[in-house]
């Protein structure tokens, strides 16, 4: 049996996050793509193994799928609440940050276990302080 407003959150998840991230992927893939992602794409040349190349895209790919998910909540277009360990709900398109929080890597430097990326490493004045160490590499051999 059909649930509609499950229905509707599964419309809204694909099409504003899913779907929104592999658009935002592919032009990365453009020649005259500008911009951190598609430069580092850019520089897995076919020297590279595929172990390698994936490693890269990865990360990359998760952060631009959260990163829509962040948009399309800022934007109010993906009504979603969120309630917390203490019981209290928070309605997650009020807030109107979440890709500063997310993009900003302030959220990746403290609670993320795996590998990421600092986009914004030139920027700062202090490089970001990790919480947790950073994984190490695995021998795939």
């Amino acid at each position: 049996m059909s649930n509609p407003e499950i229905e509707e959150f599964g419309r809204l998840l694909v099409q504003l996050v899913r779907d929104e991230a592999i658009q935002s992927c592919d032009r990365n893939l453009r020649p005259a793509a500008k911009g951190f992602v598609a430069d580092r794409w850019r520089s897995l040349g076919p020297e590279n193994s595929v172990d390698t190349v994936a490693r890269t895209l990865i990360p990359d790919i998760v952060d631009d799928t959260l990163w829509q998910l962040m948009r399309a909540l800022d934007e109010g277009t993906f009504p979603l609440s969120f309630t917390a360990s203490n019981g209290k709900t928070v309605d997650l398109t009020k807030n109107g940050e979440l890709m500063g929080w997310y993009a900003g890597q302030d959220w990746l430097a403290e609670y993320s276990r795996e590998r990421f990326v600092d986009d914004y490493a030139d920027l700062r004045s202090e490089p970001l302080q990790r919480r947790f160490p950073p994984p190490a590499p695995e021998n795939r051999e």
